[in-house]
């Protein structure tokens, strides 16, 4: 069992960095800074801090879903991933807390 950090972000599926998903350059930046493995979920629905409804409907082909972004990682691997969000100027909300992890079988 180790002490790790827990770190999601909130996204949609149109936000863009560097001409590519910001949820692809959030992953690529992480790994690039040796972070052990991340995820992206794309939600069915979900609204923001400005309140408008983003889903997926029949009629809504262009659709801009809500996204988050999970990584579990090293408090100092999540501080460096901050940073560069920082340093890039991005603004994106996330939250953070510890968790334990581990593996339900012991190593050989």
């Amino acid at each position: 069992m180790q002490g790790n950090v827990y770190l999601k972000f909130y996204l949609t599926e149109k936000q863009l960095h560097q001409s590519k998903s910001m949820s692809e350059w959030l992953l690529e930046t992480a790994r690039a800074l040796g972070a052990p493995g991340g995820s992206v979920f794309r939600a069915v629905a979900g609204y923001g801090r400005h309140g408008r409804l983003h889903e997926e409907t029949f009629f809504e082909l262009g659709a801009d879903l809500p996204v988050q972004v999970e990584f579990v990682l090293e408090p100092t691997r999540a501080n460096q991933l901050l940073g560069v969000i920082a340093a890039e100027n991005i603004s994106l909300p996330y939250v953070r807390y510890v968790v334990e992890c581990g593996n339900t079988l012991p190593q050989a």
